[in-house]
C-alpha cells in the first residue's frame, strides 16, 4: 500500500511541477497558462483531424463565451492562430494554428521533452510499455474524475 500512496504523492508533484514548468515557458513568450491550453488542445485536435473552433475551445477549457472571445483574440493578436469561415456554414469560424504557433511550441516544450526522453531512455521497452499502459489508464480515469466534478458542479 505504501507503494500506491508514494505514486499518488508523486503523480500529485509531477503535476505540480509540470504547471510550474508551463508557466516559466509561458512567461518567455508573454503566454498565459490558458493560451498553452488552447494551443495545445489544437495540436491534439489535428492529430485527430478535428476541426477546432471557439466553441470547442470554451468547452474543452470551461471557459465562459467572453473569455473564450479573449483568449482567441489574444492569439490571433500575437499570431499564433487564425480564424476562417466554415466552407460549409459561414457562421461558424474554424481556428487554425500557424507555423509561430508551432515554433513557439516547440521551443516551449523542447527542454521538457528533452528531459523527460532522457528518463524513458534509461528503461528497458517492456517497462516502457507497461508504463504507457498505466499512463493511459491514468489519463482516462482523470477525464472521469473531471466529468463527474463537471455535473456534481452542473447539480448545484
Amino acid at each position: 500500500m505504501a507503494t500506491r500512496d508514494e505514486l499518488m504523492a508523486l503523480m500529485q508533484q509531477f503535476t505540480i511541477e509540470t504547471d510550474r514548468y508551463v508557466e516559466a515557458a509561458g512567461e518567455r513568450d508573454s503566454l498565459y497558462r490558458t493560451d498553452l491550453q488552447a494551443l495545445s488542445i489544437m495540436v491534439g485536435a489535428a492529430r485527430a483531424g478535428v476541426t477546432v473552433t471557439p466553441g470547442l475551445l470554451r468547452e474543452e477549457l470551461n471557459l465562459s463565451s467572453p473569455a473564450t472571445t479573449a483568449l482567441i483574440d489574444r492569439l490571433d493578436a500575437a499570431g499564433h492562430v487564425t480564424r476562417r469561415r466554415s466552407d460549409v456554414d459561414r457562421r461558424q469560424v474554424h481556428l487554425e494554428m500557424t507555423e509561430k504557433a508551432r515554433v513557439t511550441g516547440a521551443s516551449l516544450f523542447a527542454p521538457l521533452a528533452r528531459h523527460i526522453r532522457a528518463v524513458l531512455d534509461q528503461y528497458p521497452e517492456e517497462q516502457l510499455e507497461l508504463l504507457r499502459d498505466m499512463m493511459r489508464k491514468i489519463t482516462e480515469a482523470t477525464v472521469a474524475a473531471k466529468n463527474e466534478a463537471r455535473e456534481d458542479a452542473g447539480a448545484d
